[in-house]
C-alpha cells in the first residue's frame, strides 16, 4: 500500500464536492482571529497520555501526525509524504517530509518520530494496544521510519493522526517525564499554530507559525480556544457571535431548534468519522456491591436505554446495546442486550444476591461519579439515581471536575460505578480493546480499563482479532467477544451521541477531515 495517486477525473471530482460544501470557497482569504468554545478545560494540551476530549480539541494546532484521513478514513500525507506495507503487513515504512522544523527551529527528523512511537506505546492510554505488535522502529536515515512487527495489525495504517499518534520532539521530552515535562502544557510542534499562552480557567491562545510547511497555510493570524464550562453560555456566544467554532455539540440540545434558525449559524454532522462515542454506565468490579455479577445484572435491567437516548441525549443518536459502537457497522453485533428493561426482573436478581429491601425500601446505598466532560453527565445521572431507587437502590450523584474525576476513577480506584464516554475510533482494538483487555488495567493511565474486567477468553479474542488478516474471520471473533462482554456485563454501554459542529457562518474549511475540528485546522479562515 502505498500514498494515493489519484487519477484526473478523481480529483476533478472531490474539488466539485468541495466546491459544493456550505463550508468550501474558491479561494482562502489570509487573516483574522477564530474563536474555538470549548465546553470542559484540557488538563494538557498534548495527547500523549492523556485523551479526554478537551485535550483531543487542541492538541493538533501544534503537534501533527504522519497522516490525516478522509471521511472514508483513507490515509493522506502530513509529515508522511509516502508510505509502504509489505505484503504480510509486518513492515511499515514512511518516507518523511523533508524541510520540516519545530517550533523552536530545530529540524524534524525519523529520529523524533521514533522516540514519539516508543513513547506512545509505553504511557499512552491506547498505545499499549495499538503498538502492540511493534518489535522494533528503525531510523536509516533522518526521513525514514520502518516500523517491523511481530504479527500483522490489519488497523495500524489508520491509526497515525495527529490526536491518536502525536509526534513530538525527541530533544525536548527525552529524559523528562513526558506527563510533567512543561511542553504538555506548553506544547512546541511542527504544526500551523504556536502555542502563545494558557490563562487557566479562561482561554488559551495559539498564533499563526510562519514558518509552517505548508505554506500559505495557515490562513488565520490567531487561534483562541475559549473555555465556557455554562452550556446556556455557549448558546449565547454562538448567537451573538462572540464564539465562532465548537463542536461536539456544545451548545445544549434543548437549544439546537432555536439556533437552527439563527442566520449566521451553520451546522455540520461531518468530521466525526474518525471516532464513533458511546455513552457507558461502567461498573468498579473490585467495589463490595458490583463484584456481584446478579447486582449488575439487575442494575442492567433497571435501565432504559430508549428513555435514556430520548430524555438525556434529546433522542440525537442511537441506542447502544454492544461494546463496540454502532457506527463502526462492519463490527457491531447488533443483538439486543440479554438483559432488557424488566424491573421484575432486576428486583428478584438484587433478592437472589442477598440484598433485600429494608423498612425504608433501601436495599444498599451507592455513590455514583458522572464524567463532567460533556453535558449529558447530569441528566444521566440523575436518571439513573431516579430508576435504580425503583429497585431499592439508594444513588448519591458526586461531581468533580475533570482532573478529580480522573484521579478517582484510574489512580484512586476510589469508585463504585461511573457514567464515561468512550472514544470507539476507527476500528475496536484500538478503540474499544483497551476498555475489556486486562492487560490494559493500569493505573493512573486514564481512559483504560477502568472496570478491571478479566476475562481470559475476552483477552484471547482481542488479541486473536488484532492481528487477523482475513476480514471475516476478524469480524466473527469480535461478535464473540461482544456475546461474551454482554453476558459478563462489566459495563453498561447506553447511546451512541450524533455530533454537530456549529460554526459562524463567516468559518469555512473547518471540517475537511475525519477528525474535523479535532484536526490541525490548518484550512480554515475566515471570510467576512
Amino acid at each position: 500500500m502505498t500514498s494515493p495517486r489519484r487519477p484526473f477525473f478523481k480529483l476533478l471530482f472531490a474539488g466539485l464536492l468541495l466546491a459544493a460544501s456550505p463550508f468550501a470557497h474558491a479561494e482562502a482569504t489570509r487573516g483574522g482571529t477564530l474563536t474555538l468554545l470549548l465546553p470542559s478545560e484540557p488538563t494538557a494540551l498534548v495527547t500523549v497520555g492523556n485523551v479526554a476530549t478537551p485535550i483531543l480539541s487542541v492538541s493538533a494546532k501544534v503537534t501533527e501526525g504522519l497522516l490525516k484521513y478522509d471521511y472514508d478514513l483513507k490515509p493522506e500525507p502530513q509529515l508522511a509524504t509516502a508510505w509502504t506495507i509489505s505484503p504480510d503487513g509486518t513492515v511499515y515504512t514512511f518516507t518523511l517530509r523533508q524541510g520540516v522544523t519545530w517550533h523552536d527551529g530545530k529540524p524534524f527528523t525519523s529520529a523524533d518520530v521514533a522516540f514519539s512511537i516508543d513513547l506512545l506505546k509505553k504511557i499512552h492510554p491506547r498505545g499499549r494496544n495499538t503498538f502492540a505488535n511493534v518489535t522494533a522502529i528503525e531510523t536509516p536515515n533522518d526521513h525514514t521510519v520502518v516500523l517491523r512487527l511481530s504479527k500483522p495489525a490489519p488497523y495500524l495504517i489508520r491509526a497515525f493522526v495527529a490526536t491518536e499518534t502525536p509526534i513530538i520532539p525527541k530533544h525536548i521530552y527525552e529524559g523528562t517525564d513526558p506527563l510533567t515535562n512543561p511542553a504538555t502544557s506548553a506544547p512546541i510542534g511542527t504544526g500551523p499554530y504556536k502555542f502563545k499562552e494558557w490563562v487557566r480557567g479562561s482561554h488559551i491562545v495559539y498564533e499563526r507559525n510562519p514558518d509552517y510547511w505548508d505554506k500559505p497555510k495557515p490562513y488565520i493570524d490567531r487561534l483562541i480556544v475559549r473555555i465556557v464550562a455554562d452550556p446556556a453560555a455557549a448558546a449565547i456566544a454562538f448567537e451573538t457571535g462572540t464564539a465562532d467554532l465548537g463542536y461536539r455539540t456544545p451548545v445544549p440540545l434543548a437549544d439546537l431548534a432555536r439556533l437552527k434558525a439563527v442566520p449566521s449559524l451553520r451546522f455540520e454532522t461531518r468530521g466525526n468519522s474518525y471516532s464513533y462515542n458511546v455513552t457507558r454506565l461502567e461498573f468498579n468490579l473490585d467495589d463490595p456491591y458490583f463484584k456481584n455479577e446478579k447486582v449488575r445484572q439487575a442494575v442492567a435491567h433497571a435501565v432504559d436505554r430508549n428513555v435514556i437516548l430520548k430524555v438525556v441525549n434529546y433522542g440525537v443518536g442511537q441506542v447502544a446495546y454492544s461494546p463496540i459502537a454502532p457506527g463502526l457497522k462492519a463490527y457491531n453485533d447488533p443483538a439486543v442486550t440479554p438483559y432488557p428493561f424488566d424491573l421484575k426482573r432486576a428486583n428478584a436478581l438484587l433478592d437472589e444476591a442477598g440484598y433485600p429491601k429494608g423498612a425504608d425500601g433501601v436495599r444498599f446505598r451507592i455513590t455514583l461519579d458522572y464524567n463532567p466532560i460533556g453535558a449529558d453527565g447530569p441528566r444521566l445521572a440523575d436518571y439513573l439515581r431516579t430508576t435504580l431507587a425503583r429497585v431499592g437502590i439508594a444513588v448519591t450523584v458526586r461531581a468533580q471536575d475533570a482532573s478529580a474525576f480522573i484521579k478517582r476513577v484510574y489512580t484512586d480506584r476510589d469508585f463504585s460505578f461511573t457514567t464515561n464516554g468512550a472514544s470507539n475510533l476507527f476500528d475496536p482494538t484500538v478503540g474499544v480493546q483497551r476498555l475489556y483487555w486486562s492487560k490494559n488495567f493500569i493505573k493512573g493511565v486514564p481512559f483504560s480499563n477502568g472496570t478491571h474486567y478479566n476475562n481470559p477468553k475476552v483477552d484471547e479474542l482481542l488479541e486473536a482479532a488484532a492481528v487477523e488478516n482475513d476480514p471475516a474471520r476478524r469480524v466473527q471473533l469480535f461478535k464473540e467477544f461482544q456475546q461474551i462482554v454482554a453476558r459478563d456485563v462489566p459495563d453498561l454501554n447506553l447511546y451512541q451521541p450524533e455530533f454537530i459542529t456549529i460554526a459562524n457562518q463567516r468559518v469555512h474549511d473547518h471540517s475537511l477531515t475525519a477528525d474535523g475540528v479535532e484536526s490541525n485546522l490548518a484550512d480554515v479562515y475566515l471570510q467576512p
